[in-house]
């Protein structure tokens, strides 16, 4: 059976968010970038071709396979900057009513435009969800 599909590698970060073509998204891709990365206190890496992860962790899936994952990240999609919150959503009610405009997969963050949401909220949110991970998975 084959491992996950993103995989952490070498890629250029920065040439990644160059290549973002539209311009607002561009743009909310760098600030994101520089939140992240004030947050973590990571260096940002790129996990396949799209996603820009920081930190990482190891865990066991449902198989009994080993795998290895980033503890918070994001992608600038064409449809909408995607935030990675690994640790799902159950435990932040409070915060998602403050965020703003938002709509949520499993574990993804789906906002438009940065101007949508609160960013103090964002960071939070972020941030707590990043502590969690590191206390779940310890390296």
């Amino acid at each position: 059976m084959a491992g996950l599909k993103t995989q952490k590698n070498k890629a250029s970060v920065k040439a990644f968010l160059e290549s973002v073509e539209h311009e607002k998204r561009r743009k909310d891709a760098q600030a994101m970038l520089k939140l992240m990365k004030r947050i973590t206190g990571l260096r940002p890496q790129m996990w396949g071709t799209s996603i820009i992860g920081f930190g990482s962790y190891k865990y066991q899936n449902t198989s009994g396979r080993t795998a290895e994952w980033f503890l918070t990240g994001f992608s600038p999609r064409k449809q909408a900057l995607t935030v990675y919150i690994m640790s799902g959503f159950s435990t932040y009610d409070a915060l998602l009513k403050r965020l703003g405009k938002f709509k949520t997969g499993r574990a993804c963050l789906y906002i438009n435009k940065l101007e949508d949401i609160d960013l103090s909220v964002l960071e939070q949110l972020i941030t707590e969800s990043a502590t969690y991970m590191r206390e779940k998975y310890p390296d």
